[in-house]
């Protein structure tokens, strides 16, 4: 081996057996001990005792299906809403453009504690803000973390508010990147901006839309904050409980590690599929 490929490797080396010890050996033996079961001492092999039990707990489920409902609804407005952020973003006539890019950005610097607070003040039965202002309207204030369907609305806006614009952040670099004489040939043939939106740019974005989306479902596949803290751990009655926060409830609060680890290879798979399916959805016809 070359003094130079030597020396190359040994700068590397720090790295690579850091990276060994708290990043692939981490993976691999949580791997081995989602085949254990951990409930008794010494842990023995059974295979039963977790992913037997994945396929039968009511309560895997229920998280499964709020995680879904997550991400049927809410990464599809978001996409939505950080495409049409960014087209606006990019328009010329917007005047402070840096400062509306700032503003629209903002809210991923903000730290998850903080922003959990606010909106869980916001939504409060008593003092919040959105129940003020449906009063101010002549209805009847909601009981936001009481209620199911409520609560995960919460959850949804809470969610869509925090990443909408660093999704329109990705894709405004994305429009950038799409050549002027595009839209001038399309201007010279009298193709209206609106048929320059749906045919042109739609189309080019197409890469950059579905990196947001892939990027999005893999974040919603661990969501844990929002439920956490502005629902109260999944309330009301679980209604809220998504796969992150039941994952941390099987192996923080109840230590069953060999449980927690199958539900986070399930989690992984789970990501790896959706996002699989999305970049085939997407792919270009041949």
């Amino acid at each position: 081996m070359p003094f130079r490929t030597r020396s190359a490797y040994a700068f590397l080396a720090p790295y690579l057996l850091v990276f060994a010890t708290f990043w692939v050996w981490p993976i691999i033996d949580s791997f081995l001990i989602s085949f254990q079961n951990t409930r008794i001492n010494p842990w023995k092999y059974s295979f039963q005792a977790n992913w037997g039990r994945l396929f039968y707990d009511p309560a895997f489920y229920n998280a499964l299906y709020n995680t879904l409902i997550i991400l049927v609804i809410q990464v599809p407005v978001m996409i939505a809403l950080a495409t049409v952020m960014a087209v606006l973003l990019n328009s010329p006539l917007l005047k402070a453009r840096p400062l509306f890019r700032f503003a629209f950005f903002a809210p991923v610097v903000v730290g998850e504690v903080a922003y959990a607070a606010v909106f869980r003040l916001m939504f409060s039965l008593d003092f919040g803000i959105i129940n003020k202002m449906i009063s101010a309207v002549g209805f009847s204030p909601i009981s936001w973390f009481d209620n199911a369907n409520a609560a995960m609305a919460v959850i949804i806006l809470a969610v869509t508010w925090r990443w909408a614009g660093y999704n329109a952040i990705i894709i405004l670099a994305g429009l950038q990147a799409i050549p002027d004489d595009v839209y001038e040939a399309a201007t010279l043939d009298r193709v209206n901006k609106t048929q320059q939106f749906f045919h042109i740019t739609l189309p080019l974005l197409k890469p950059i839309i579905l990196f947001c989306v892939v990027l999005s479902v893999i974040g919603t596949m661990q969501l844990f904050t929002e439920p956490f803290l502005i629902t109260n751990r999944g309330g009301p009655g679980g209604g809220t409980e998504t796969l992150g926060l039941f994952l941390y409830r099987q192996g923080f609060t109840s230590l069953n590690f060999g449980y927690a680890s199958a539900i986070a290879y399930t989690m992984a798979a789970l990501a790896v599929v959706i996002s699989f399916f999305n970049l085939w959805i997407g792919r270009d016809p041949k």
